[in-house]
C-alpha cells in the first residue's frame, strides 16, 4: 500500500514541519470533501492542530537572533529627556517623609532620584528607548507597578518575568524569550526586587492604598509566607497531608524559598523590615543564575538592577533600595559594578 502521510503524520512533522505542512495540504486537495472525513476520518480539529504542530517543532535557534518589535521607543528623544517628563505631576518631595523613609532603609533613594541616575549611568553606556529592552521581575501588586511603569515611559513596554513577591517565574524559559525580543546591537535593562509597604506614621509592612480606607499589607505575600515559616519556625503550623495546590503553586513556591531565613528573620528586630531583604537574597540568587544560564542571548549588553522596592500612600513618592547595579558585556560576562554611581 502507499504511504499515506495523513495516517501518521508525526513521523513527518518531527522531521520536517514545513514539508509536512505541504505535504498534508498536496493531499487534502486529491480527496473530495466528504471522502476526506468519512474515508480519512480527519476533523477539522485535528487539521487545526497539524497547522500549530508546524510552529511547535520548529526549534528555536540558539545564541542571537533578529527580531523587530513594537516593544522598543521609537524617535530620537533621549532616555534622559524622558525621565525629566515621568514625574511631571506626581507628588513633590516631602524632606520629613524622605528622612523618615532613609532612617528605616538606609541606602535607599526616592524613585526620581534612582530613575534619573540609572537612566544616566546607561545611556553614558550606548542604552537608548531605541535600542533596550525593559525586562522586569517585580510582584504582581499594582503598587509594584509604579516603579515599573515609570521605566515603560522611558524604554517602552516591558517584557515580564517576574510573579508575587517578585520572584523570577518565568525562569530560564521566558528569560530565553524576553532575549530573543532585545534589538539587534541593542541592549536590556532587568530590574527585579521584592518591595515593602511603609505608612506615613512609618509602620513597616502596611500601607495606605487610593480609595482603600484600610491601611494594607503589602507586600500580602511575602507577609503570607513569612507567618508560614513563623507557624513552622515557632511551632502551630498544622500538619497536612495535602499537595500544593496547583492554582497557588507561586505563592506555594515563595513559601518555600523563603525556609532557609527561618533563623534570621525569627531573630530580627523588626520581621517586617528584615523580609523583604531575605526575599531579595533568594532572589538574587535566582535571578544571576538565569542570566547565566542564558547568556547566550545577550546581545550587546546587559544591565541588572536588583533591590528593594519601598512603596508609600498615594501623596508621597515611592522609594528603592539598590543592592545590585551590573552591567554584563555580550558574552554574558559581568565587567562592571555601578551600584556606586547611584
Amino acid at each position: 500500500s502507499s504511504f499515506n502521510p495523513l495516517r501518521h503524520p508525526e513521523n513527518l512533522f518531527f522531521i520536517q514541519p514545513d514539508l509536512a505542512l505541504r505535504t498534508v495540504c498536496v493531499t487534502l486537495s486529491l480527496f473530495s470533501p466528504s471522502s476526506l472525513f468519512d474515508n480519512m476520518k480527519i476533523t477539522i480539529a485535528s487539521l487545526a492542530a497539524l497547522f500549530v504542530a508546524t510552529e511547535a517543532f520548529h526549534t528555536a535557534p540558539i545564541g542571537r537572533t533578529s527580531t523587530r518589535i513594537n516593544m522598543i521607543v521609537k524617535g530620537d528623544e533621549k532616555a534622559s529627556e524622558k525621565v525629566a517628563k515621568v514625574f511631571e505631576g506626581k507628588p513633590a518631595e516631602n524632606s520629613e517623609f524622605d528622612a523618615l523613609v532613609k532612617a528605616n532603609f538606609p541606602g535607599a533613594m526616592s524613585n526620581k532620584e534612582l530613575e534619573t541616575k540609572v537612566v544616566s549611568v546607561l545611556e553614558g553606556k550606548g542604552f537608548k528607548p531605541s535600542n533596550t529592552l525593559l525586562a522586569t521581575s517585580l510582584c504582581a501588586d499594582e503598587l509594584a507597578r509604579v516603579l515599573e511603569d515609570d521605566f515603560v515611559k522611558v524604554y517602552g513596554n516591558n517584557f515580564n518575568l517576574g510573579g508575587l513577591s517578585g520572584f523570577p517565574f518565568a525562569g530560564n524559559t521566558g528569560f530565553g524569550a524576553m532575549a530573543a525580543h532585545i534589538p539587534d546591537d541593542g541592549y536590556c535593562l532587568v530590574v527585579h526586587g521584592p518591595h515593602v509597604g511603609i505608612t506615613k506614621d512609618g509602620l513597616i509592612g502596611k500601607v495606605e492604598r487610593p480609595g482603600i480606607a484600610l491601611v494594607d499589607n503589602c507586600c500580602g505575600s511575602a507577609i503570607a509566607a513569612s507567618n508560614y515559616l513563623k507557624g513552622i519556625t515557632d511551632g502551630g503550623a498544622k500538619i497536612t497531608t495535602k499537595l500544593q495546590s496547583f492554582s497557588d503553586f507561586q505563592q506555594g513556591a515563595v513559601q518555600e524559598l523563603i525556609l532557609p531565613f527561618g533563623k534570621r528573620l525569627g531573630e530580627a528586630e523588626n520581621r517586617m523590615k528584615e523580609l523583604p531583604y531575605a526575599l531579595y537574597d533568594s532572589q538574587d540568587i535566582l535571578v544571576r543564575d538565569i542570566i547565566n544560564t542564558g547568556k547566550g542571548g545577550i546581545k550587546k549588553g546587559l544591565a541588572l538592577l536588583g533591590g528593594i522596592q519601598i512603596n508609600t500612600g498615594p501623596d508621597t513618592l515611592d522609594y528603592f533600595h539598590p543592592l545590585r547595579f551590573e552591567y554584563y558585556n555580550e558574552d554574558g560576562e559581568m565587567v562592571e559594578d555601578l551600584l556606586a554611581l547611584l
